[in-house]
């Protein structure tokens, strides 16, 4: 089998290099060495969560708006329009 270069590698890696303030690359160093990983392989796990949940928390928005949008009893309406603004500002 020859590689023409038509097909992509799935797990291709991409050299980034970013800079941390001192008490976040020492708790990422720390949650390396308790779980046994290199602090490269943590950022990655760490980020890859960061997606994850970013992801789930656009989708409770949407899931949220959508309700708000369909509500037709007022004080629902004004409970959901409060959680939409909580969401969006903060408390």
């Amino acid at each position: 089998m020859v590689h023409t270069g038509a097909m992509k590698s799935r797990n291709k890696t991409v050299r980034q290099s970013i800079s941390l303030p001192a008490h976040i690359a020492t708790q990422v160093r720390n949650l390396a060495k308790t779980r046994k990983l290199s602090s490269n392989r943590m950022l990655a796990e760490l980020i890859e969560n960061g997606i994850e949940a970013e992801k789930r928390k656009q989708q409770e928005f949407f899931k949220l708006a959508e309700r708000f949008r369909n509500a037709t009893d007022p004080e629902e309406a004004k409970r959901l329009g409060d959680e939409l603004r909580r969401m969006v500002f903060g408390d």
